[in-house]
């Protein structure tokens, strides 16, 4: 199976544990894997390799209560009624 990243990711786990255990300087890493000194700084100064959550932090749902949408389909009838 392969490995979900976010969007913006340019590292996979497999890199970001070699730069975490490479001694090889910021900018010889930087150059090896086409990403930001900044990046590599980052990635070595983190005891883990997997993406932080990037989304909300509470999961809200998309979908309607039934009781909501019920007061919806009220509503619609109601207003194309009157129409």
């Amino acid at each position: 199976m392969g490995q979900i990243l976010h969007g913006s990711a340019r590292t996979t786990a497999a890199v970001r544990r070699a730069i975490q255990h490479s001694q090889e300087s910021l900018n010889v890493l930087a150059e090896r894997y086409g990403i930001n000194q900044k990046t590599v700084a980052k990635w070595r100064k983190r005891e883990f390799v997997h993406d932080s959550p990037m989304g909300p932090k509470e999961a809200h749902s998309t979908v309607l209560s039934l009781e909501e949408e019920a007061a919806v389909v009220a509503f619609r009838k109601h207003t194309s009624a009157a129409g």
